[in-house]
């Protein structure tokens, strides 16, 4: 059975690594599908995204990273994924994937929908809220595989030195 882990994954995370190695042991394939037109503003582009996923989910042997564009559940059916596999962290994940979940199934009744609860561990954690810490000099080690650490680094050195910074108003350091 192949399962679709679909998002954008700016920059994918410890978070996502745990839903993706706990989906990869209940399916014989996982795919992770990362959204290659999203509306939101990227840190990454792309390619740097699909890399950063590979790189840090090369120990699951069933895993693959492809990209895809428009509907998810036409992806899923284009790659022949029977499930869509999500994360949920909190409360107002349930209420949004809950919605996503019954929309879906109106659009494509024949594919399933599982959502993984996050490991206690991560369930404050969001590609938003990793960018930020990064961003602003914090230790980001316990937070994200190696190569996206790097990545990070890189990039907002890149950017100071550029005098870009296109995040929006920090979330956590302390302003009003």
């Amino acid at each position: 059975m192949r399962a679709l882990y679909p998002g954008t994954f700016d920059p994918i995370h410890n978070g996502h690594v745990d839903i993706a190695a706990r989906a990869a042991a209940l399916f014989d394939e996982l795919v992770i599908g990362v959204y290659d037109t999203s509306p939101k503003s990227l840190l990454f582009d792309t390619a740097q995204r699909v890399a950063l996923a590979e790189q840090s989910l090369a120990h699951l042997p069933n895993v693959r990273v492809v990209t895809y564009r428009g509907l998810t559940v036409a992806f899923a059916r284009e790659i022949g994924a029977s499930v869509l596999v999500r994360g949920l962290r909190a409360i107002s994940d349930f209420e949004f994937e809950f919605q996503m979940a019954l929309t879906n199934k109106k659009l494509a009744p024949e594919i399933e929908f599982v959502s993984l609860m996050t490991s206690l561990e991560y369930a404050y954690l969001s590609s938003s809220i990793l960018k930020e810490i990064s961003r602003l000099g914090g230790d980001i080690s316990g937070l994200a595989p190696a190569p996206v650490q790097a990545a990070l680094r890189a990039r907002f050195e890149e950017m100071r030195r550029s005098g870009a910074d296109p995040l929006p108003v920090p979330l956590i350091s302390g302003r009003d």
